[in-house]
């Protein structure tokens, strides 16, 4: 049995070719392993892969035995700190069960290098939902995911050519790119940077009526404009937005959109394991440091 564990916004989701379950962030820190008998009993776990935060220390796919700083260069920055992320990485990590960790997309990644403008471009999770993508879709797909936050990734001829990340473009319900105020806000001391972000979205920033349909355009716009890079790239979205938003992003496109669920990371991180440990050395142009 080969299980993906995607550290997401909100919650922890665990699934194998079987098997799925979840738990809030704040419920991961009282993690422990024999919690992954929900899926299948610990003793026959074939291989682990995980995510954990922004991934943003290391640009090949690495046993969680040789990270340095669980693969962080900071736990400073974007992003909301729980522990339970943490809580997991690190029982994964001494139950000793094979688990490799897969890496962010960074300035340091085999991506274009013109998005190498951005220090950041996706944290680990959307690899998982890129290779259950392409797995269904073909090697040239553009997948937007939108929940908490919005990311989107453009895959050509099935190496990922680049991504924007959450604090770039689209907005999300919860977090979104600084802008004007919020940058006024932050020089005058009202706010961190952190906070701003977390509070960017458009749960934040628009009446209720507004807010879908704000999402739903710009995840519209972060995949045309990864279409000019890709003309023929089909188009996903994933998580738990995407349903929702679908119809109205199919009508901005004019072009098929294909919909995945909240479970699409954590299926394709499960993938990826069973790939990696039977013998895969490259996933969507990712090294794999075995």
């Amino acid at each position: 049995m080969f299980i993906g564990i995607d550290h997401g916004t909100t919650a922890m989701r665990f699934a194998s070719a079987s098997g799925r379950f979840k738990i809030t962030r704040e419920s991961a820190t009282s993690f422990q392993i024999t919690d992954l008998s929900r899926l299948c009993p610990p003793d026959e776990i074939e291989g682990i892969a995980l995510t954990y935060s922004m991934g943003d220390n290391f640009s090949k796919i690495t046993p969680i035995r040789k990270l340095r700083n669980r693969g962080l260069v900071s736990r400073e920055g974007a992003g909301k700190h729980i522990g339970g992320g943490t809580r997991v990485f690190d029982e994964v990590r001494r139950s000793g069960i094979p688990t490799v960790v897969i890496p962010g997309l960074h300035a340091g990644s085999p991506t274009d290098p013109r998005f190498k403008v951005y220090s950041h471009q996706s944290s680990p999770e959307k690899i998982g939902i890129a290779y259950e993508v392409c797995h269904d879709l073909g090697s040239d797909v553009i997948i937007s995911d939108t929940s908490s936050n919005t990311v989107s990734l453009l895959i050509s001829t099935g190496h990922i050519a680049g991504a924007f990340d959450a604090c770039i473009f689209a907005p999300g319900t919860r977090h979104g790119a600084l802008d004007v105020d919020a940058i006024r806000r932050i020089d005058a001391g009202e706010l961190t940077a952190n906070e701003a972000f977390q509070t960017a979205g458009v749960d934040f920033a628009l009446p209720k009526k507004e807010r879908i349909r704000t999402v739903a355009m710009f995840s519209a716009m972060e995949c045309a404009a990864l279409l000019l890079l890709n003309r023929r790239a089909k188009i996903a979205l994933a998580g738990s937005l995407a349903p929702v938003i679908a119809a109205e992003v199919r009508s901005l496109l004019k072009k098929d959109v294909a919909v995945y669920d909240e479970w699409c990371a954590a299926r394709g991180l499960a993938r990826i394991a069973e790939d990696v440990f039977s013998g895969t050395r490259q996933i969507l142009g990712l090294a794999v440091d075995l």
